[in-house]
This record gives C-alpha cells, sequence and structure tokens, in this order.
C-alpha cells in the first residue's frame, strides 16, 4: 500500500507566554511523518528521504479502469449530444453543455494518464461501438445498451428529458461503483497518485451531477 506522507507545519502564534523556554519550543519548517502499517505509529523522517521514496507502480487493473472509464464519457458525451434538439427545458440544456466540458476534461486527463504509462488508448471517438452500446459480452455498470440509446434518441420533449435524467443518473450511479469497485481491490491498485486524484474527482463530479439531476427531474415534472 502506498505509503501516505504527512506534512506538519508548525505554525507559531503570538500567545506564547514570554517566559516560556526557547529551547523548548518547536523547530520551524515542515515536519513529514511516514505513515506505519496498520496499527503502527507513523515514523518521522527527513524531507530528502520523503522525496527518495518511489511512488507505486500502476497495476493492470489501474489501466483497464482508466480504459472503461474513457468509453463510460464517451457514451455520457453521446447522450448529451442528444440534449439540445430535444430537450424541453434550457436548464437541461446548459446542464449537458457544463457536463460536456467536465467530460472531456476528464477524458483529455486519462488519455494522457495512459500515454505517459505507454499504454493503449482505445477509440473513444463520438459514436466509438462502446459509447453506441455495443458492449460485446463485457458491460460497465452504468452502461446503456444499444436499444436503450436508439430509445433515448428517438424521445423528445417531456418523455426525453425524464427519460435522460434516469439513464445518465444510472449512468453516473455506475461510474461511483467503478471508482468503489477500485478502490476495494488489494493489489495495490488505485495507488499511482496521479490516478487516486483522477478517481476521486470523477467521483465528486458525478455525486453534484446525480444531485444536480434530480433537482432538474422536479423541474420536468412539475412543468409537465
Amino acid at each position: 500500500m502506498l505509503a501516505l506522507l504527512v506534512v506538519v507545519l508548525a505554525v507559531f502564534g503570538s500567545g506564547c507566554t514570554r517566559g516560556q523556554d526557547a529551547a523548548a519550543a518547536p523547530t520551524s519548517g515542515p515536519v513529514v511523518l511516514q505513515a506505519g502499517a496498520p496499527g503502527e505509529a507513523p515514523e518521522r523522517i527527513s524531507a530528502e528521504a520523503a522525496e527518495a521514496i518511489e511512488p507505486p507502480p500502476h497495476t493492470p487493473a489501474d489501466v483497464a479502469f482508466v480504459a472503461g472509464m474513457l468509453h463510460h464519457h464517451a457514451q455520457a458525451l453521446d447522450m448529451t449530444a442528444l440534449v439540445a434538439d430535444r430537450t424541453s427545458i434550457d436548464s437541461l440544456a446548459s446542464f449537458a453543455e457544463r457536463m460536456d466540458i467536465s467530460q472531456y476534461d476528464e477524458i483529455d486527463l486519462m488519455v494522457s494518464w495512459l500515454e505517459a504509462r505507454g499504454e493503449p488508448v482505445p477509440d473513444v471517438g463520438p459514436g466509438s461501438a462502446h459509447a453506441r452500446g455495443d458492449h460485446g459480452e463485457h458491460m460497465m455498470p452504468g452502461m446503456l445498451t444499444a436499444e436503450q440509446m436508439d430509445r433515448l434518441a428517438a424521445a423528445d420533449g417531456v418523455e426525453f428529458d425524464l427519460l435522460f435524467l434516469d439513464a445518465m443518473t444510472f449512468h453516473h450511479e455506475g461510474a461511483l461503483l467503478m471508482v468503489e469497485d477500485l478502490y476495494a481491490l488489494e493489489d495495490g491498485s488505485g495507488q499511482d497518485n496521479d490516478l487516486f486524484t483522477m478517481a476521486s474527482h470523477i467521483d465528486a463530479d458525478q455525486r453534484i451531477e446525480i444531485d444536480r439531476m434530480a433537482e432538474l427531474r422536479e423541474e420536468v415534472a412539475a412543468g409537465s
């Protein structure tokens, strides 16, 4: 497991008593603590030793997660591309535009992560097989089938809005499950620093958007 480093900054307030022994005052600068094994106390190490610690290697499960999440995001973009011509409310169109920005940003990060580690980058362009719902034998959590994508594309107005919000909420919940499954592995997966940051960001974004979609669903239902 990744050795966690905790940097504790010594902050001095003006409330120290005048008679305090200067020799007892803590030294300035950061104190670096390396977390021990479960149940063990952390160990104080030098800044040089902290910099020398090698980051954990990425695992096949890490690569599978990023490749799978790329396909997942690609389908989300295919879904949001349907909104502008079908929605009955401007607020849903605005939501889809903001979602596009976050999805493209995360796709760029995932592609860069794979390239930096010499791993293959899957085809996730608009209309790619996975985005269309053609998953073959493997279907990731939250992914829509080709039939479900066709039904969404055929809908319009309020029917489309409700179908889109339900489908995208299901889609986001699947992404959360993918992150949860990655962190549940005990083979060192999910410990790569960049991947951990990226997965945490995806998790946070999905939760925020799920809450927003619940509000939009109420708005659509109230106006129908």
